[in-house]
């Protein structure tokens, strides 16, 4: 079952407001440190943070004279953040007469312009973590094949099955369940802001080459440590059974 139209009709222009301390950096100093940022739905499926101006270093706000209209939120005015040697271009948005009110007198800084970015004191990347996505990390004996062109690439019944909010189960196998001779390291690497970092492989069987078809956290975030190690498969490229049955990721449905 697709259950992603109903989040997005859910989350759409949704505001709340958040209780954990929020800093981001950029240049190597604090640009904001706020204990009162806002969590925005500025699409479906995760929030942005708006920041209180007073807990922003506003002195580094260059305006631009230019805006940018948003159906929900009004006109956004467009600044840069610069400090230094270093500007961010176009990375702060304020909506001063939002028809949204409480999003008057907050700041949006470009998550990706920034340095880095910490909920207290852990670092998270890609986006704010989404308050209502749960992730599971549950120990499985069920027999999970990786099969690529008629070859198995993995086999397991000692899998740790996830199960993160709207997306399909994944099955991470241990390192010794899969034919390392068979997969080749990739330059890609993948942040999570619920996992970490991922490191990714290509599978080669024969003359078949599937590029970036599995991964692996080797060191995730606390939340996800029972897959440190394991390797996952999109069982949407590949053809992955479990308990004989195919599994596709949901892409035939």
């Amino acid at each position: 079952m697709d259950t992603r139209g109903d989040v997005e009709s859910r989350n759409r222009n949704r505001v709340e407001r958040g209780s954990k301390r929020v800093r981001a950096v950029f240049a190597g100093e604090v640009v904001a440190d706020t204990t009162r940022p806002l969590l925005v739905w500025e699409v479906p499926y995760y929030p942005t943070y708006y920041l209180p101006a007073d807990d922003v270093r506003t002195e580094l706000i260059v305006a631009t004279g230019r805006s940018r209209h948003s159906p929900s939120r009004g006109e956004g005015r467009i600044a840069h953040l610069v400090l230094g040697d270093r500007q961010a271009t176009d990375a702060v948005t304020e909506y001063p007469d939002s028809p949204i009110e409480v999003l008057r007198g907050h700041v949006r800084l470009s998550w990706s312009a920034m340095d880095a970015w910490f909920e207290e004191d852990e670092e998270v990347f890609v986006h704010p973590r989404d308050p209502y996505v749960r992730l599971d990390v549950l120990p499985s004996s069920r027999h999970v094949e990786v099969v690529v062109d008629g070859v198995t690439v993995a086999e397991s019944r000692r899998a740790r099955l996830l199960f993160e909010t709207n997306l399909p189960p994944r099955y991470y196998l241990p390192a010794d369940d899969v034919r390392d001779e068979l997969l080749e390291p990739s330059d890609t690497v993948t942040r999570c802001p619920y996992k970490g970092e991922a490191e990714y492989y290509s599978a080669r069987v024969g003359d078949t080459r599937v590029p970036d078809v599995a991964w692996c956290y080797r060191e995730p975030l606390p939340e996800s440590e029972r897959i440190a190690g394991h390797v996952a498969f999109h069982q949407e490229r590949v053809r992955v059974l479990v308990d004989g049955e195919v599994d596709d990721g949901g892409t035939a449905r």
